[in-house]
């Protein structure tokens, strides 16, 4: 079996960044998240989450300052960075919380522009991985905290358990992954590609489960919608699964990247078009706007990696 090739450091420069344009916004919006989910009772709580947006924000900054002309056009016009709801998502969100965040940062996103990656970059990219590393880290075990008080009931958001599993999910897939790079190893095993797509296929599977449940009761076409992928994204996780398990999978590897790619791209427009009757006020839920751009960012980044060379390996 093949063996991991050592990234470049021009390589090492650019995936890095463009990991922590889509995933540092990811991680302040989870402290987000859970920060305006807590009760009065538990403002110290709170405030760790506030402080948790704060520390992924300033990162963000310094990613953003490192990644001009230094990421792909492939990653900045893909829609997983920002997408063209998510200052007016941010903004109505600040209306609608009381809370504040970062929309200079934003509009600093929106005028990114591509280039080719700069190697002398690689220490400065170095230190804001192994930054990275340990605030996720943090967060992934106060993450732990909140979830276990929920289940022993000695703790109420208005989280879900499973949207902390989720979020959980999502912040330790984000640190492997920056501990990959700062080994400099690259994946190209066809085992690592199928684990990321199965990793996906759930994410967009309990994104579809959340807004059902999120929903009013009486938006009884947007669940039976929401339901629908739930179920289909299910079908395609268990695909996965099957792929992984048999010694003949990798046949079977170009009908499943079909499916998944347009699975993801209907629930990306389902997404978009929800972000936008929130925005917009027309739909009855309890789902934050930013919380609809969050969800739709993610589909654009999982479309991304189906739509690349290496997921056709």
């Amino acid at each position: 079996m093949a063996q991991s090739q050592s990234v470049s450091a021009r390589d090492f420069v650019r995936l890095s960044l463009e990991l922590h344009l889509f995933f540092l916004r990811i991680m302040k919006e989870h402290s987000f998240f859970l920060e305006i989910g807590f009760m009065p009772r538990d403002r110290d709580l709170a405030r760790q989450a506030a402080r948790f947006k704060e520390q992924f924000n300033l990162l963000l900054r310094e990613a953003v300052f490192l990644a001009n002309r230094n990421v792909s056009n492939t990653v900045l016009s893909s829609g997983e960075v920002v997408t063209d709801k998510t200052l007016q998502a941010e903004q109505r969100t600040i209306q609608l919380s009381g809370i504040g965040l970062d929309t200079e940062l934003t509009v600093q996103e929106q005028r990114l522009q591509p280039g080719l990656a700069n190697p002398g970059l690689e220490a400065a990219v170095a230190n804001l991985n192994q930054q990275t590393i340990g605030l996720t880290q943090a967060l992934i075990q106060f993450k732990t905290i909140i979830l276990n008080r929920v289940l022993d009931c000695t703790l109420f958001t208005v989280n879900f358990p499973l949207l902390i599993e989720h979020i959980r999910r999502e912040a330790i897939f984000y640190v492997e992954h920056l501990q990959r790079l700062q080994r400099r190893e690259q994946i190209n095993l066809i085992s690592e590609l199928i684990a990321e797509k199965a990793f996906w296929d759930r994410i967009m599977k309990e994104h579809a489960q959340f807004i059902a449940h999120l929903l009013d009761p009486t938006e009884e076409a947007l669940i039976d919608i929401a339901d629908n992928f739930a179920n289909r994204f299910n079908s395609l996780q268990n695909r996965v699964q099957r792929v992984q398990q048999s010694i003949f999978g990798r046949l079977f590897l170009g009908s499943l990247i079909r499916d998944e790619r347009e699975a993801t791209r209907e629930i990306r427009d389902f997404k978009a078009e929800a972000t936008e009757g929130l925005l917009a006020c027309q739909i009855r839920s309890i789902i934050i706007p930013l919380l609809g751009d969050h969800v739709l960012r993610e589909a654009n980044h999982f479309l991304r990696i189906l739509s690349s060379p290496s997921s056709l390996l």
